[in-house]
């Protein structure tokens, strides 16, 4: 019978060793079983090589891995439950997540419930069992930067999400935390674990290429829900490295280096265009609504608010020698001030991008428009008053304080702001005329 010398025994024992064995036992019992069959192999005049491979086959890209956590499941009771754990937490925490955004769609109730049960599952429990069961299967201190990159940039990430859809503050800086890890620690730990796993420098090419493209697009989407510039130019670049260059290319190289298709690279397809696309598709709908849509409304609305301005100054301007000036002026400089209080909150929405709560800008408002009604009403005609007053109603601009819509989103907020200056002009240029009617 074939026996296999010293170089051929460290050869197999290195492979399994790469496939984080951590028991010493079974890794010795792996090994031997294999240098047994692979001198099977070899009495049929194959030669270590040919012999090798064809054992190789037998097992699945993951098969060693997958007895030493068969052993551990059965010998270890801490591992047991962490895997149950994971297993049952994130089956609900997405089941959560999922029903949530359905019923976060059709706009029913509680989905804020589940949302947050969902991401609470998520973030607490299936994370940190993940972590414990992926460490216990390992033990591979070089992998330790990844496995804790993971699991905050996953856990900020989600909780990230939960925050913006449920417009509480804070979700800019733990989405921005989030990216800031997966920039700086996740894909770098995973670009060099990939490189250490491999001798073929194509492949290693692609791992590069494909690390910075992942970094591109993912920070591309970061600054389109922040509202940054240079979104368009990420999210492109990204796209562009990922789908006309790594993909192909990758493609190419397991054409060339397997026999089959695994599922493994199917699922890299389905998945890359199922999670990338959409996001993509949806981040260009919102682009083109912005820009056709809410951009040339405001324009709309800025130009005439100017040659209203400009109109209710000549106005005045007109009466400098007449006894209604000194009422006029007055009230031309009451109204500039509601004007600025009007400004400042439009500079609060547009600064905080997550969306302003609803009652502070609506009681702001409201005191201020209230105190510019009462003003109002005490200068001109109250039958000229009535015909105006519902103009300068806030509940028209912004949601009063028992409104079920707990934020005030930028696009909306601004547009009613500004429709409300142009109002508020209309009202001055009417109560102008009134007054220079009394003598």
């Amino acid at each position: 019978m074939p026996e296999l010398n010293l170089h051929n025994i460290e050869r197999i024992a290195r492979d399994v060793k790469r496939q984080e064995i951590v028991f010493s036992f079974l890794a010795d019992e792996l090994i031997d079983h294999i240098c047994c069959d692979v001198e099977s192999e070899m009495e049929n005049g194959l030669t270590f090589q040919e012999a090798y491979s064809r054992v190789k086959q037998k097992f699945s890209a993951r098969r060693l891995k997958e007895i030493q956590e068969e052993t551990l499941y059965a010998i270890d009771t801490k591992y047991r439950f962490m895997k149950n754990t994971m297993k049952i937490s994130g089956v609900i925490g997405t089941v959560l997540f999922g029903f949530a955004a359905l019923f976060k769609i059709q706009h029913w109730a509680g989905a804020g419930i589940m949302l947050t049960l969902g991401a609470l599952i998520l973030a607490f429990v299936f994370m940190p069992s993940a972590l414990g069961v992926i460490w216990k299967e390992t033990h591979n201190r070089n992998k330790l930067v990844l496995f804790i990159s993971a699991f905050l940039s996953a856990g900020f990430f989600i909780t990230g999400v939960l925050f913006k859809i449920q417009h509480w503050s804070g979700s800019s800086v733990i989405l921005v935390l989030a990216h800031i890890i997966i920039v700086l620690l996740l894909i770098p730990s995973l670009l060099t674990a990939g490189l250490r796993q491999t001798e073929n420098t194509s492949k290693k090419i692609v791992y590069i290429l494909g690390a910075a493209g992942v970094m591109a697009f993912f920070t591309g989407f970061i600054f389109k829900i922040m509202h940054w510039t240079g979104s368009g130019v990420l999210l492109a670049s990204g796209l562009i490295i990922i789908f006309f260059v790594v993909l192909p290319f990758y493609t190419w190289l397991n054409w060339s280096d397997e026999k089959y298709i695994r599922p493994a690279f199917i699922f890299l397809v389905a998945g890359s265009l199922s999670i990338v696309l959409p996001s993509t598709l949806l981040n260009l709908n919102l682009q083109r609504s912005f820009d056709q849509g809410f951009k040339n409304n405001l324009n709309e609305q800025q130009a005439l608010y100017n040659y209203m301005l400009q109109t209710k100054s000549q106005y005045v301007a007109s009466y400098d020698d007449s006894s209604s000036f000194q009422a006029m002026s007055k009230l031309d400089s009451r109204t500039d001030n509601l004007l600025k209080v009007i400004s400042s909150l439009e500079g609060r929405i547009s600064g905080n991008p997550q969306g302003e709560t609803a009652t502070g800008l609506s009681d702001a408002l409201e005191k201020a428009l209230s105190d510019y009604r009462s003003y109002l009403s005490s200068v001109i005609p109250a039958d000229s008053y009535n015909e105006i007053y519902k103009l300068l109603d806030v509940s028209e601009f912004l949601p009063i304080r028992e409104s079920v819509s707990p934020s005030i989103s930028v696009m909306p907020g601004l547009h009613s702001l500004c429709v409300l200056k142009n109002r508020l002009l209309t009202v001055e240029i009417f109560s102008l005329r009134k007054l220079a009617e009394i003598k």
